[in-house]
């Protein structure tokens, strides 16, 4: 994650009243491109949405057009309509409005991986880790029963010969790590026609960077082999 002073003062003057045209801003989903892009210095790529999930068990069908579509309203459109961390305010948002619709991706990998387990133990791990009081990064609920901890890149990497020599191998089942070449949809949009994914603690300035993986990765596999048995 990479905070940048350029990008607090341009978010800063766009929620000022006259200094930027109210049209640039139509929506929250706008406003967290802005801040996603410009403040914590994420990259984002437009997604897929689900256009309507019925009352039985049938998949949704996905804006992508595609009939078979592997993961309704859950991938990119196109990972080369990616708009890259720090770029100008203006020219985010006029990127962003080439995809009218879209959902919000953030790719990971990049400024951070991002460590995902069950629902119920990912809350019960947060409670955890802020009550000893270990560093923490943004963590987000997504409506499918994940909870996305934020961490620095190479966890991916780094995930199962941490879990072996801390003896919790068997938690990789439920506890797994997406790096590289993955993405995670980001608040407010909705994930798969499921709901919206939301924050359970959301970025500020006093996390601006990811913790190491190695912090958590205790208190999390520990939640998750408790649920398994």
């Amino acid at each position: 994650m990479g905070f940048t002073i350029d990008g607090l003062r341009e978010i800063r003057e766009l929620r000022l009243p006259g200094r930027l045209p109210r049209r640039l801003i139509r929506n929250s989903v706008r406003m967290a491109v802005a801040e996603y892009t410009g403040l914590w210095g994420w990259d984002v790529t437009p997604g897929a949405r689900a256009l309507r999930r019925g009352p039985g068990p049938g998949r949704p069908e996905c804006s992508c057009g595609r009939a078979e579509c592997a993961s309704p309203g859950a991938h990119p459109l196109d990972p080369a309509l990616t708009i890259t961390a720090g770029t100008p305010l203006r020219q985010a948002l006029a990127d962003w409005d080439r995809a009218p619709g879209a959902s919000v991706l953030l790719p990971t990998g990049r400024g951070f991986d991002v460590i995902e387990v069950p629902c119920a133990p990912g809350r019960r791990a947060l409670l955890r880790l802020e009550r000893i009081g270990l560093p923490l990064g943004p963590v987000a609920e997504a409506p499918h029963g994940r909870v996305w901890f934020f961490v620095a890149p190479g966890a991916a990497a780094q995930l199962p010969q941490l879990l072996y020599r801390m003896g919790w191998d068997d938690a990789l089942p439920q506890l797994r790590c997406l790096g590289p070449g993955g993405h995670i949809t980001a608040p407010p949009c909705e994930y798969g026609g499921y709901g919206p994914v939301r924050w359970l603690r959301a970025p500020d300035l006093e996390c601006a960077e990811p913790p190491p993986a190695r912090l958590l990765v205790g208190a999390l596999a520990y939640v998750c082999h408790r649920a398994a048995g």
